[in-house]
């Protein structure tokens, strides 16, 4: 029984955790409870030693003064700010009246905002709440599927997830050891083109079911000509303002990601201002969800450091390495079982958590295979988005079941999730198929991603042994010029005599 222990512990740890998952105990204690317990039985059956746990302070610590981390608090401040100011309103009823005249036009409007507020908020539940509270009477009101509006709504709050600045992309850099700011431009590609598939779909089905998604009628339409263009400058304006100020800086390497939500959160602050709208109950509010959220962030990640930790230490990477790499098809096989695996767990865990376990699990094994890590952690974003969406655990569905009216049943809320989740997974396949859609850095930069994608870059530079070299070759040439003189030296003596 005790060879079995010591020689299964990497499974055995791992296999308790999703039973502990399972039961439905918190994650955070789930993880660091995992790993105290395993520790302790490491050390009773003689694999580990009580030094490793003395590690633990640092690593927390380290976690503390994690300054990428910082990101989290500000754009999850600056999304509920600009949430409870109306903007959402706001944009929702000036771009609904510029798209009326057409079909689908209000479901248009919704994929849009939901861009939008994913550019400048970044978070999911305040995308979907907003949206759900505002839009969904509206479209159910003028004549709309209420599959196809439970749909729209849900999965345009999603793109909050993967559209910078996403919370998930800020979790995925630091577990990836990336830069946020790569993160970001990686990601805003593959966002633009999820957007534009969600508008397809409503494209084509306004051709196929015009029933579905009817235009808005002439007395619903109020603003028109130069109002309705003034409506828009003064409505779109400001956020994308707002937008430039935090990604555009980003980008440019201006700021760093947490210097850009400091300003987007100042930002919001003033917009919120300039639409007389903020109050100190609502400043309280943000606040405190923003502490809650981000406590919620660091008791996970402390929690995966003691799991971690302990996982390591029992050659847990190792088993993983081992399991992963020996799937045949090399690096596609891979990507295929990863990708496969993840939408799977997505059912049950959402992306903070898949972030925390998954992705330090497979990261080395990505790295190894040669697969560039900014693009891998992308890709992996967009399928973890899936996660949102899945009934019947998905929380954008919760989101919108706690705001729909009683019209709108559970069912009809399902059944309109899943096309956008097969538009999610068709996104997935595109990322695999077309890999330079996520696109970083500059040019320098590009072409040595590419070349290590490609296998053809050159082998990285040792400098430890490249200054070994030259301490050998100047010991070498000292000694050569010691030997030289002293050879000299005699030649003179003889000559002499």
């Amino acid at each position: 029984m005790m060879e079995f222990i010591i020689a299964n512990m990497a499974p055995l740890m791992f296999g308790s955790l999703v039973l502990f998952l399972l039961f439905g105990y918190p994650v955070a204690f789930a993880l660091a409870a995992n790993g105290i317990v395993f520790g302790l039985i490491g050390m009773e059956v003689g694999l580990l030693t009580p030094a490793i746990f003395q590690a633990l302070p640092e690593r927390i610590f380290g976690i503390m003064a994690n300054d990428t981390l910082l990101a989290i608090p500000f754009f999850t401040f600056m999304g509920l700010i600009l949430e409870r100011s109306g903007m959402a309103e706001d944009l929702l009823d000036t771009i609904g009246q510029l798209f009326g005249p057409m079909r689908g036009g209000l479901a248009y409007a919704v994929i849009f905002v939901g861009a939008l507020l994913a550019a400048t908020t970044g978070v999911v539940a305040a995308s979907v709440i907003s949206m759900g509270l505002i839009s969904l009477p509206i479209m159910l009101r003028y004549g709309y599927d209420k599959r196809l509006a439970a749909g729209v709504i849900a999965a345009s709050g999603t793109l909050a997830q993967i559209i910078p600045p996403s919370l998930v992309l800020i979790i995925m850099a630091d577990q990836l050891g990336k830069s946020v700011g790569d993160m970001y431009e990686g990601a805003m590609v593959p966002g633009l083109v999820l957007t534009s598939l969600y508008v397809g779909y409503v494209a084509l089905l306004s051709i196929i079911k015009p029933s579905h998604c009817p235009a808005l009628p002439p007395e619903a339409r109020t603003l028109r000509g130069g109002k309705l263009m003034l409506r828009v400058l003064t409505t779109l304006v400001p956020p994308l303002v707002l937008i430039f100020l935090v990604l555009g800086t980003i980008f440019l390497g201006i700021a760093t990601p947490t210097e850009g939500g400091a300003m987007g959160a100042a930002g919001a602050l003033i917009l919120a201002l300039g639409r007389k709208r903020i109050t100190f109950k609502l400043l309280k509010q943000a606040m405190e969800t923003t502490g809650k959220l981000s406590s919620f962030v660091v008791f996970i990640l402390v929690g995966s450091t003691v799991f971690g930790l302990i996982f390591r230490a029992v050659n847990g990477d190792l088993w993983v390495e081992h399991l992963l790499l020996g799937l045949p098809g090399g690096q596609l096989g891979f990507l295929i079982v990863v990708n496969i695996l993840v939408f799977v767990l997505a059912f049950f865990l959402d992306f903070f958590e898949l972030s925390f376990i998954i992705v330090p699990l497979l990261a080395p094994v990505a790295d190894k295979l040669g697969i560039d890590l900014v693009w891998f952690g992308v890709l992996l974003a967009v399928n973890m988005q899936t996660s949102f969406m899945h009934p019947p655990f998905g929380f954008a569905l919760f989101y919108l079941r706690s705001v729909a009216p009683a019209s709108v049943k559970t069912t009809d809320i399902y059944w309109g999730a899943i096309p956008f989740v097969c538009i999610q997974i068709i996104m997935v396949a595109i990322i695999i198929i077309f890999p330079d859609i996520v696109s970083y850095g500059d040019e320098a930069q590009k072409a040595q991603a590419q070349m290590e994608r490609d296998g053809t870059a050159p082998p990285a530079v040792d400098l430890d042994s490249l200054m070994k070299q030259d301490e050998a070759s100047s010991d070498a040439e000292d000694k050569e010029r010691e030997d030289n003189t002293a050879a000299n030296l005699l030649n003179n003596l003889q000559s002499d005599k």
